[in-house]
């Protein structure tokens, strides 16, 4: 299903890109948009997700230089029956995360610098695990391949009055073309941006506070990142505002409202939701995940794994903890000590 849908999904941004080009350049410019759409198309589904990574500034870290961080990572993938994803670091004080990849065998997650210095354990945990909900949804190749498109699309109207309008094609549209062109390109483009994010975070949500069992821990995430994102701006997601739907929370400024024009669910939405998810497991206890340990328990195995042998818990969903990490989230040798 999931297939068919980033099928069509391709096909629509196609055509769109194909009727800006019309709108610039006539059938010829429709055609150089079909030629120049097929191979973004193409180059997208094998490099998009190198692509926003580097956009974002992301370095790769492993449990040399990211322990805590890696950690986390892997016994959630583990949990979730994932294969361990490429783990990465952006150095931004903005509390923010991101997956990305084309299928759950070449996947990558992203955390900034100011999400594992802002958040506890238990809350980094929760924001990680809504990220590989994600590739499990395999929702990561649709959304990183959008952001390439969109981005396209939105460059293309931007050059529309550079390049359209002239006497030598054959677009009867002439001026008015390229003046519908360059507002209505990047338009069209950002609302289907939305529409594919805002739809996808509610399922991720839930299905990531299934997989940490602890619905409240990815709700106290959310406000925090939603605050620091208010107050702490994002230069590289501003430089490339087709990548926002791919974080958790908007991280562009001025986008906080669950309208048109939102990247993203309101935030208040989506913590009720998780909330009355919390309600729903107190009322109804089923088997609960235990807790993730801490480094200096040294389980060797994974911190989910044979959870029948675990006391039982409360029946209150824990609250999150401090933040255990202080200024640098990342150990001794992190690559921004």
């Amino acid at each position: 299903m999931n297939t068919l849908r980033t099928a069509m999904l391709l096909a629509a941004m196609t055509a769109l890109f194909m009727g800006v080009g019309y709108l610039i350049g006539g059938s010829g410019g429709m055609v150089i948009a079909l030629l120049i759409a097929a191979a973004m198309n193409l180059f997208s589904y094998w490099n998009a997700d190198k692509m926003v990574l580097s956009m974002n500034r992301a370095v790769e870290v492993d449990e040399r230089n990211a322990p805590e961080y890696y950690a986390i990572v892997q016994s959630l993938a583990r949990q979730a029956g994932l294969p361990m994803p490429k783990t990465y670091l952006i150095d931004n004080p903005q509390p923010n995360a991101f997956a990305t990849g084309r299928n759950p065998q070449n996947a990558a997650v992203a955390a900034t610098t100011g999400l594992l210095q802002q958040l506890s354990h238990e809350e980094v945990a929760a924001v990680m695990a809504h990220e590989l909900a994600h590739v499990q949804h395999r929702d990561t190749l649709t959304m990183t391949i959008v952001a390439t498109l969109a981005g396209a699309i939105s460059m293309l109207g931007n050059f529309a009055f550079f390049f359209g309008g002239s006497r030598d094609n054959n677009n009867s549209f002439g001026i008015i073309g390229v003046l519908v062109a360059m507002i209505v390109a990047p338009l069209a483009a950002m609302i289907v941006q939305m529409a594919i994010s805002r739809t996808r975070e509610y399922e991720a949500d839930r299905r990531g506070a299934e997989i940490c069992g602890q619905p409240l821990w990815l709700a106290s995430a959310l406000d925090k990142i939603a605050r620091g994102a208010e107050r702490i701006r994002n230069p590289d997601a501003e430089r490339n505002p087709a990548t926002a739907h791919l974080f958790i929370i908007n991280p562009l400024s001025g986008e906080r409202m669950d309208s048109l024009f939102s990247t993203h669910p309101n935030t208040d939405n989506r913590i009720a939701a998780l909330q009355a998810m919390a309600r729903d497991m107190t009322s109804a206890p089923a088997q609960r995940q235990a807790p993730m340990p801490r480094q200096d328990e040294q389980r060797p195995s994974g911190p989910w794994e044979k959870a029948a042998e675990q006391p039982e818990q409360p029946t209150e969903p824990a609250r999150p903890k401090s933040n255990p990490w202080g200024r640098n989230p990342t150990g001794p040798k992190g690559p921004w000590s």
